[in-house]
């Protein structure tokens, strides 16, 4: 991949205006409330709640490897359990859409000291506090795909981050929103501030995980909302960092991700900077259902930008593709309806081409 360059002069251009623009508004204060800042939004928090946007002069994130980097059998998991939490530190929780975003979603910072250690895909459990009104049992465990490379946002291996959108529920007879039908977890974790406390469990899973053996592997990555997690870890280890995984990387990494509008996209100035830093190996494809509409005229979904591109994603998947599906359920059954139509086209059956894939590796979903 080469020397990892600065990021774009136009990326810098228009990073140094919104930050102009903030101070003369109102000081530092005003930059840290500015919503979207993306890259900057942690480099005024100190070193934990710092987002690097490429690894520091003459350093390498490569002390968190196994041996070799892509070998799997060390993978931690369920290293904290329900009954025995990791209590983990809030280093920072900042909203990254915008005012016409459908909802708030905020990128929150963890400190776990080195005691928490994760890959690339997993997930970590969120335990809230107080207690179930309806059984007076403490809340259960919930669920959050980890949003960070391994070495977390400031490359240091101590921090790790989520991407949780607000639950709320508008009551049409009320006509207002029902506190009491939101979201216990999600809340928690908007509402979180700097030094609050916080148990952990974790991490899980190795569904979601990226098979690193072969360099040239193509990964196609699915996402709605807040499903996009997972794949920002892939990104930074592939294309931000500088990772025996990155160095090595000579596939195309593709993601698609379906947002509701512009201020809804989640993470976009990191996706640009990649692609400018490695157009050959990193694209990205949006799909904005409110501002966009497929071929049929209607709202533009997920799954109608997939199918756009799907002769070309078929090709792939049978190149050796891994494609990756995290987000809403509901984009899955156009996802293989379009499928099924271009194994038809080519005289396949569905369900074997997909057994194949999952019997491969190469078909993940984690879906809810």
């Amino acid at each position: 991949l080469g020397s990892r360059p600065t990021l774009t002069s136009r990326l810098k251009q228009a990073t140094m205006k919104a930050v102009i623009l903030a101070l003369a508004l109102g000081g530092a204060d005003a930059l840290r409330a500015t919503p979207r800042m993306g890259l900057l939004s942690g480099l005024f928090g100190g070193n934990k709640g710092t987002i690097l946007t490429e690894s520091p002069a003459g350093k390498k994130q490569d002390f968190l490897e196994a041996s070799p980097y892509w070998d799997q059998s060390t993978v931690p998991v369920n290293t904290f359990k329900n009954k025995s939490p990791y209590t983990a530190k809030v280093v920072s929780c900042k909203r990254i859409v915008g005012p016409e975003a459908t909802g708030e979603t905020c990128h929150i910072i963890f400190d776990h000291k080195g005691n928490m250690p994760y890959w690339e895909g997993q997930s970590y459990g969120v335990i809230p506090p107080g207690t179930n009104p309806k059984n007076g049992k403490p809340h259960t465990v919930r669920l959050y795909s980890i949003a960070s490379s391994r070495y977390g946002d400031n490359m240091a291996g101590k921090t790790s981050s989520l991407c949780v959108r607000r639950a709320t529920y508008w009551d049409p007879d009320m006509g207002k929103e029902d506190p009491a039908k939101k979201g216990v977890c999600s809340n928690f974790l908007c509402d979180a501030t700097a030094g609050e406390q916080v148990k952990m469990t974790g991490p899980t899973g190795k569904v979601m995980l990226m098979p690193e053996e072969k360099a040239d592997t193509d990964y196609i990555m699915v996402a709605t909302g807040t499903g996009i997690a997972p794949y920002r870890g892939f990104i930074r280890r592939l294309f931000t960092e500088t990772t025996p995984a990155g160095e090595a990387y000579k596939g195309l990494a593709w993601l698609f991700l379906g947002v509701a509008n512009s201020d809804a996209l989640l993470y976009d100035e990191e996706w640009q900077a990649a692609k400018s830093k490695f157009p050959d190996n990193f694209r990205v494809d949006y799909a904005l259902s409110r501002e966009e509409k497929n071929k049929k005229g209607g709202k533009m979904y997920i799954q109608d930008k997939v199918e756009e591109y799907a002769d070309e994603i078929f090709e792939r998947l049978q190149n050796g593709a891994v494609m990756y599906f995290c987000g809403l359920k509901g984009m899955m059954p156009g996802i293989q309806d379009m499928l099924k139509e271009v194994c038809r086209k080519k005289g396949l059956t569905y369900d074997d081409f997909v057994a194949d894939l999952k019997k491969k590796g190469q078909w993940r979903v984690e879906v809810y």
